[in-house]
């Protein structure tokens, strides 16, 4: 009997035998993920902003951008697999590219603990079970260490920027605000606004709801500099951040975790 696994919604997909796979990943993180669960042998296309493990992704064909993809390249590919996320592609190219692949795998990581979950689908649905375990192995003691730590940091009220011109931020639904919980942290939420990235203004009564200010260097590519400038305007403590280890799901939420220790105050 042919074993299954669920993606985030609802399909379900066999276990493939690796020499019989051909992957291409939409998604940057899993990318970086498909190669730790050892599965690189599969991988046929990825985006060009997949660019971890550089030393590895540098031979996988290039399809085009997480949004703006090459549809003609991926059908050259013949791809048995296409791994895709909710809120970083688009449902029509997904759509038209599920008319061709057979498997198009959904993913929708929410949460910092949905990310075990995330490695048994990955790694199972090529047996690579024993790889997956490893890696949640690693993660649960990355979480625990975390844990341990953050139960002596004071917890802050926190913003945490992403853009500017115009500004925005993010909603305590992303996963990035759960990482932040992670740690004590609770985003501030934009008044009047529901969405997932919502965009604000400064004001006295915005910052008086703040204790620090976080500026991602990703997908903006904030500097010291601004934070030199937004330290001299709101008169709040601004920190610099590594918008990987706060937005990247997949493997890289290990070392995510790991870098969040470093905050615990």
């Amino acid at each position: 009997m042919s074993q299954f696994f669920t993606d985030a919604i609802g399909q379900q997909h066999p276990v493939c035998h690796l020499e019989q796979a051909r992957i291409v990943s939409l998604v940057p993180s899993l990318t970086e993920l498909l190669i730790d669960l050892g599965l690189q042998q599969a991988l046929t296309g990825r985006t060009g902003f997949c660019i971890h493990p550089a030393d590895q992704v540098a031979a996988i064909p290039k399809v085009g951008g997480t949004k703006d993809v090459n549809i003609a390249k991926i059908r050259a590919l013949a791809p048995t697999h296409l791994f895709v996320n909710i809120d970083e592609n688009t449902k029509p190219v997904v759509d038209e590219l599920a008319t061709f692949v057979p498997h198009v795998v959904v993913t929708h990581p929410l949460a910092v603990n949905d990310n075990p979950a995330l490695f048994r689908l990955a790694g199972g649905l090529f047996g690579h079970n024993a790889q997956a375990e490893a890696l949640c192995a690693q993660f649960e003691a990355a979480r625990q260490t975390l844990v341990a730590r953050a139960a002596h940091s004071r917890p802050q009220r926190v913003l945490y920027c992403i853009w500017q011109d115009p500004w925005m931020t993010v909603s305590a639904q992303t996963y990035i605000a759960d990482m932040c919980r992670q740690i004590g942290w609770q985003q501030v939420e934009i008044a009047d606004s529901d969405q997932r990235y919502p965009g604000f203004k400064w004001s006295s009564n915005l910052c008086a709801e703040i204790d620090l200010i976080l500026l991602s260097s990703e997908p903006y590519r904030f500097t010291q500099q601004h934070v030199d400038l937004l330290e001299r305007q709101t008169g709040l403590p601004v920190e610099l951040v590594d918008g990987e280890m706060f937005s990247w799901y997949g493997s890289r939420s290990i070392s995510g975790l790991k870098y969040l220790t470093s905050f615990c105050r």
